[in-house]
């Protein structure tokens, strides 16, 4: 039986993670006691034991944990920015053509939120040659406050909290141009130039939608060449091509909540487009994506334990 050990088992990726693996047969999953968690030599101990491990930290206790594994033989998905553009990491996402590498890799990094989404939409077209490397492009995206971790969940859901009175009106955040999911958003994408990022938080729980325009001035080719990359690049995996819009022209942001996979839409015309993917930020763009990883390393349906379409 595999024996799984999540490191940062109390924050909203490893809950949901841990929520999500508990009902599994297939694997045995090894804890810490709360007063050993930060114990460098019982966290050794137990990644030795371990045959893959989670690790939902921040960058810092993420890079520390991966030097405590060295030599044990442990796999590792780190769910952190910290390993994201690094040498000798795989990135985590299938659907862009990964699946392989992550099936044999020993060290991947689950991809950012952000990036998942934008990546969706972007990557395929820039390999496909549809869309050019050179394109400056604009990602706006619309987030759960769940995606802030437990501060900012307290501070949407605590009267007692400062924001609370004003919690009810969409913020725009990342305003200097200096967001984490930046450099893998361009380097994965296989863009020469950085994207500007325009995130916004709302005040509902979980869910995301990423929207990129483009201009025909940037692509080689039309709307329909656009979604017929789109139907070969998504023909398996979590992320979903959606032919046509059935919310009459609206699309919620919160639609896939407590959701694993992914919807792509493209929208528009053959001069001004709408690019658009909607997911749960701790769904596909977090704990699932990390658990389909996990799926595709142990050689099991990737979907297995999670909630898709």
């Amino acid at each position: 039986m595999t024996k799984i050990f999540i490191d940062g088992s109390a924050g909203t990726t490893g809950l949901r993670i841990r929520e999500r693996l508990a009902e599994r047969k297939d694997l045995t999953l090894l804890s810490l006691p709360d007063e050993l968690r930060k114990d460098p030599d019982a966290k050794r101990e137990i990644l030795k034991g371990a045959d893959i491990a989670f690790l939902c930290l921040p960058d810092d206790a993420a890079r520390e944990t991966v030097s405590l594994a060295e030599g044990t033989g442990v796999r590792i998905i780190d769910t952190s920015t910290a390993h994201r553009t690094a040498d000798g990491w795989t990135y985590g996402f299938a659907e862009l053509g990964n699946r392989a590498a992550i099936k044999d890799a020993r060290l991947v990094a689950n991809p950012g939120c952000h990036a998942s989404g934008f990546l969706a939409l972007v990557a395929p077209l820039v390999k496909a040659g549809v869309l050019k490397a050179d394109a400056a492009l604009t990602c706006f995206s619309l987030t759960g406050y769940s995606g802030g971790g437990k501060k900012m969940i307290a501070d949407y859901e605590d009267e007692a909290s400062p924001l609370y009175p004003v919690k009810q009106y969409p913020r725009q955040y990342a305003l200097g141009q200096k967001h984490k999911h930046l450099p893998e958003m361009q380097r994965l994408a296989g863009l020469s130039v950085t994207p500007v990022i325009c995130p916004v938080v709302g005040d509902f729980y979980a869910g995301m939608e990423v929207t990129v325009p483009v201009f025909a001035r940037d692509l080689r080719g039309s709307l329909s060449d656009v979604k017929e990359v789109y139907r070969a690049a998504f023909a398996q995996g979590l992320v979903h091509f959606e032919e046509e819009n059935t919310e009459g022209g609206f699309l919620s942001a919160g639609a896939l909540s407590g959701r694993d996979d992914m919807e792509v839409y493209a929208e528009g015309n053959d001069e001004r487009m709408l690019l658009v993917s909607r997911f749960d930020n701790l769904g596909k763009g977090a704990s699932g994506a990390a658990i389909q990883n996990m799926n595709i390393m142990l050689g099991v349906d990737e979907a297995l334990g999670l909630n898709v379409k």
